[in-house]
């Protein structure tokens, strides 16, 4: 069976967001281009990583001399994204990411793969991992809109609960297992 790609080439809207209270909460990687609507969940640290990267990828395209693809060292305001997620039909849950650069258009590339499923007693399970995917999400976004993608998923990341200075686990307004007085 072919692989269903999720294609957006210079999306509408490209985001990281979450459903739910700090300490339950999904996070969710939606991409919207005209009608078409799609999400997918992805771990908190998972989104952090994807932020960290481009952040990191953007940083050293500003160090090629002339920084010739305009690169942005600042977020472009009027590319901010703060509105909540649209509604959420999952596509699918996110296991492997990659993260390419097109200096021919001056985009970030993100393609997303889904877990693969492996039943531990079923001894083809490690030939399955290598199959070709079911499904891929594939996002093609400019520089400016990735600066400013970056920025928002380390805002949504950082929204949760915070870190015990002790022990570096999230800590509950209800208590903490290390014995740090609750937030």
């Amino acid at each position: 069976m072919p692989t269903l790609v999720h294609d957006f080439d210079w999306p509408d809207r490209f985001v990281v967001g979450t459903i739910g209270e700090p300490g339950a909460r999904t996070f969710y990687l939606q991409a919207r281009a005209g009608a078409k609507l799609t999400s997918f969940v992805l771990e908190k640290q998972q989104s952090a990583e994807l932020a960290n990267k481009i952040d990191e990828v953007l940083d050293d395209l500003t160090e090629i001399d002339g920084n010739p693809f305009s690169v942005p060292t600042s977020i472009p305001v009027e590319l901010v994204d703060n509105e909540p997620l649209e509604p959420v039909e999952e596509q699918f849950r996110i296991g492997i990411m990659s993260l390419g650069w097109d200096p021919s258009s001056a985009q970030i590339i993100i393609e997303a793969y889904p877990i693969v499923e492996v039943d531990p007693e079923d001894e083809s399970g490690l030939e399955k991992s290598f199959e070709e995917p079911s499904e891929v999400l594939r996002v093609r976004i400019p520089v400016g809109a990735a600066r400013a993608f970056a920025k928002r998923t380390r805002e949504v990341v950082g929204a949760g609960r915070p870190l015990c200075p002790l022990c570096g686990f999230p800590m509950d307004p209800s208590g903490h297992i290390c014995g740090t007085p609750e937030v």
